[in-house]
């Protein structure tokens, strides 16, 4: 009887976590940081992308479109298997994968092959993105906690534009002759680093009763995604097809379907792939809710601005990208007074971060008015420094809240839906809002195209402002 207690004593010794050290912290972030940084990264190359494999303008939002849907789609499972095999396993073979994937992409000889290899990138960081949160989550507790994931929030904000100015960068410096094959070679040598950091400063962590995959939810959840994402990405470029039509109307039927299965696997005691006992936590519930509004606007407007500085201004791939670098110059700034912020005013700073942002967006609105096509650097600095400000008083803190009461044996579902959520999202508003501007641009003009973009953003700015209203004024 003795042995067995000791035994079992010796057990829960072993599956008790070290906890995460300020290096470890910094390589999971980095590992974070990096599949949101190639979502953005392509966005100033994508012309030279264009004219070095002769690819049709459908084709180039697929090579968007592929890393963004796959992505997305397999978040909640790459979620699930790390709680399953152990996060930090997931984490390495995921990241592995990616710096594979990314070589691929640097590599890839034609248009298709390009598309094939964002694909797969996107799925590797399916499998490495949902154990940073959750391993956040399980080896760290109080203010560590809290600092972490003000933290986490404050890399993946900073990540989205910097990956922007990075990719313009890279291609203007053209490295070797490698012109925009750079942007995906570079991750090579951040991976290899990377990996080595992990080996040696990341604990494994898993959770203490695993669960198993839910093989149906999985096909449903991805079904529901491609039928919404695939037509809004793809639809205009290819004339809207009848199949467009029929993969929109089938949305809703597929997502009902998803939710079925999902309750009634969790009311025969089998787990769901989102247990829809998560949502019965308010601040995960309220704050996926604003994070939908938030990240469309947020790419959306990278997007656009993107192409409309290269394609009306006329400026270069620098240019274009150094035009958003007082948005991330002011975002990594105010992030860093988020979490003595939120410690005194709690949730209503993402409320004052949202007319913050909202200020910025109109001030961007008329520099674009009165200066078009002379805009760049200058004219957009006090409007994308103040919308900075304002996103960097948002997202951090978002993200905190919606992981603040997942429990650490769920922490990789929770971190897997809070994921899904922003990915789905970002890929929504590149297919809405930069669909809505593309189709206004031959009837009203650049100019006026791009404003009218930015008033619909400053739409979903407002209401992810009044939403805010709604969250529990203390952060935990």
């Amino acid at each position: 009887m003795t042995e067995t207690i000791t035994t079992k004593a010796a057990a829960r010794t072993v599956a008790a976590p070290r906890a995460l050290g300020s290096l470890g912290l910094f390589t999971v972030l980095l590992g974070a940081a990096l599949p949101l940084i190639d979502f953005f990264i392509v966005n100033v190359a994508l012309p030279t992308m264009g004219r070095d494999l002769a690819a049709s303008e459908s084709v180039l939002e697929l090579v968007v479109a592929g890393y963004g849907l796959a992505y997305a789609v397999l978040l909640v499972l790459g979620g699930r298997l790390g709680d399953l095999f152990g996060r930090r396993r997931l984490f390495l073979g995921g990241m592995a994968a990616f710096g594979l994937t990314s070589l691929a992409c640097g590599l890839a000889p034609d248009a298709w092959s390009l598309v094939a290899a964002r694909v797969a990138q996107g799925a590797s960081a399916a499998a490495m993105v949902p154990q940073v949160l959750a391993t956040i989550q399980s080896s760290t507790e109080g203010p560590r906690r809290a600092k972490a994931m003000s933290l986490y929030g404050a890399t993946a904000g900073l990540a989205m534009v910097a990956g922007q100015i990075l990719g313009g960068v890279l291609v203007a410096a053209d490295l070797a002759g490698s012109g925009w094959r750079s942007v995906f070679l570079v991750n090579v040598p951040v991976v290899v680093v990377g990996l080595v950091l992990a080996v040696r400063t990341v604990p494994e962590t898993r959770s203490q009763h695993p669960e198993p995959a839910d093989g149906p939810g999985t096909v449903l959840l991805a079904a529901a995604l491609l039928t919404l994402l695939a037509p809004l990405t793809e639809g205009r470029a290819a004339g809207w097809p009848l199949w467009t039509w029929l993969s929109l109307a089938a949305f809703p039927l597929v997502t009902g379907a998803f939710l079925a299965v999902e309750r009634r696997a969790d009311r025969q005691g089998r787990t769901p792939l989102v247990p829809p006992s998560l949502f019965a936590l308010t601040t995960l519930r309220r704050g996926l809710t604003i994070m939908v509004p938030f990240a469309i606007g947020f790419s959306g407007f990278m997007f656009v601005i993107a192409v409309a500085l290269q394609s009306g201004a006329g400026l270069g791939p620098v240019p274009a990208g150094l035009a958003l670098a007082p948005m991330a110059l002011a975002f990594f700034l105010v992030s860093l007074a988020g979490p003595r912020l939120v410690a005194r005013f709690g949730a209503r700073v993402v409320t004052a971060g949202s007319v913050v942002q909202g200020v910025g967006v109109v001030l961007i609105l008329l520099a674009v008015r009165a200066d078009w096509p002379d805009v760049g650097f200058v004219a957009l600095l006090p409007g994308a420094a103040v919308a900075g400000a304002g996103q960097a008083l948002q997202l951090p803190v978002v993200m905190r809240i919606v992981m603040s009461e997942v429990p650490p044996a769920r922490a990789g579902v929770g971190s897997g839906v809070m994921v899904t959520t922003q990915q789905a999202s970002l890929a929504l508003g590149v297919a809405t809002l930069g669909t809505l501007f593309l189709s206004l641009v031959p009837g009203m003009g650049m100019r006026d195209a791009l404003v009218t973009t930015l008033v619909v953003q400053l739409g979903g700015v407002v209401v992810t402002g009044l939403l805010s209203l709604r969250l529990p004024r203390k952060v935990g």
